[in-house]
């Protein structure tokens, strides 16, 4: 298994996708995500909870796109940029490029064995089942799990709205599942009970208890949280423990590392802690760390950590190998040859001596040395693009262009 370049108990404050792009490749078991899900609302946990201070935005417009996220999709799955163009509203097509951006980070960061559960609502699951179809293939869908619970929704004319979805996908068919169990209904209990003799053509089969359940479904009936839940903490949209327990005992073992992109008030973490697994969580808001230092050690979750590490860097990656430096000969040649000795920015024709070595996505925001982050620039154009993205090159000169 390769080696990681973190340590479990790692809480990182800053964007994912930085964060992810500079971890080792499969080192990660499970990863469980609970992202914006395009609400159109804001959110921020009420004055006087442990929460307070934790807020975040979940209304979306064009502005809200980092060009670089577009340049990125465009290079790396055009079946994933046509789903954006599919997208009816400019709010969708922005939400779906900041996800489908961060998305395809994952799948180099499981090991094989490895899942991943993505939590979202109906507003956007039609078009992250699309985007995941895209980055993971249809063949590695497992479930569309509906977590039931109850609430009072008001008098819309419409049905309640009272579930989530989770969209379960696999890396391979190889793919860690354990089954889970849930109760008999008293029914069903007596039923077996009484020995429930059923018959199938010349078979007679008897029906007996097994101590464990019955097989779990993709219904999954939790409770929400409601105000006086010892383990709430009065984040906005804080998820029940026994939920995230259920999706770790799942599809990890003991010992395990289990990540979450989206960490919020940590009970990923939490859940992962205490069931015996490693776990890391990223998130932009600091307010993540605390919460995660006051939960182990308080209440029901009593599991006192001095090791929790809570950091804002990038991990250097480690599991490259021995690559040349960016601006070898090496690679100046070999990117020369790949280009056809044309700028990757205006498309003119240089000779090597007067073209420099580029990162594609710069190191500050976690971009390697690797030849596949690096391209050849005229000097004009490797200056107006600095740590910027490429689509903000291609802008510029077309700015440049309408303006001559």
């Amino acid at each position: 298994m390769p080696e990681r370049n973190y340590s479990t108990g790692t809480i990182w404050t800053r964007d994912c996708i930085e964060v992810m792009r500079g971890m080792n490749s499969e080192t990660v078991d499970l990863i469980y995500l609970d992202p914006p899900f395009n609400s159109k609302q804001d959110y921020a946990a009420p004055i006087g909870s442990q929460a307070a201070g934790a807020a975040f935005k979940d209304t979306w417009s064009l502005s809200d796109i980092d060009a670089e996220w577009i340049d990125l999709i465009e290079r790396r799955n055009p079946a994933l940029q046509r789903v954006l163009l599919a997208a009816m509203t400019d709010s969708d097509k922005s939400y779906l490029a900041y996800m489908a951006a961060r998305l395809l980070e994952i799948p180099r960061l499981l090991t094989p064995t490895g899942s991943i559960y993505l939590h979202c609502d109906p507003t956007m699951s039609h078009y992250l089942k699309l985007v995941m179809d895209a980055i993971f293939g249809r063949q590695h869908f497992r479930n569309e799990i509906i977590w039931s619970y109850r609430r009072w929704t008001g008098k819309a004319k419409r049905f309640q709205r009272l579930h989530d979805v989770i969209l379960f996908y696999s890396l391979s068919d190889q793919h860690t599942f354990n089954v889970q169990y849930d109760a008999y209904t008293p029914k069903s209990l007596a039923r077996k009970q009484n020995h429930h003799t059923r018959v199938k053509g010349d078979d007679v089969y008897i029906t007996s208890i097994d101590e464990r359940g019955v097989r779990a479904g993709d219904v999954w009936p939790i409770q929400l949280l409601n105000s006086q839940a010892a383990e709430r903490v009065g984040y906005p949209t804080q998820k029940p423990l026994a939920l995230l327990e259920r999706i770790i005992k799942a599809s990890s073992n003991p010992g395990d590392m289990v990540l979450d992109p989206f960490c919020g008030c940590a009970t990923t973490c939490i859940a992962a802690e205490n069931l015996g697994r490693q776990w890391i969580g990223i998130d932009l808001s600091p307010k993540a760390g605390e919460l995660v230092l006051q939960r182990l050690g308080a209440g029901d979750q009593a599991v006192r950590r001095s090791d929790v590490i809570l950091r804002d860097d990038i991990p250097p990656r480690t599991d490259m190998g021995d690559i040349p430096r960016h601006n070898s000969a090496a690679n100046r040649a070999a990117l020369y040859g790949q280009q056809a000795g044309h700028c990757a920015g205006c498309g003119t024709h240089f000779e090597l001596r007067n073209l420099e070595v580029d990162h594609i996505i710069a190191r500050a925001r976690g971009g390697t040395d690797h030849i596949d982050n690096l391209q050849l620039l005229c000097g004009n154009c490797n200056r107006i693009k600095g740590d910027r993205g490429m689509a903000y090159l291609s802008g510029r000169l077309q700015l440049s262009a309408a303006a001559s």
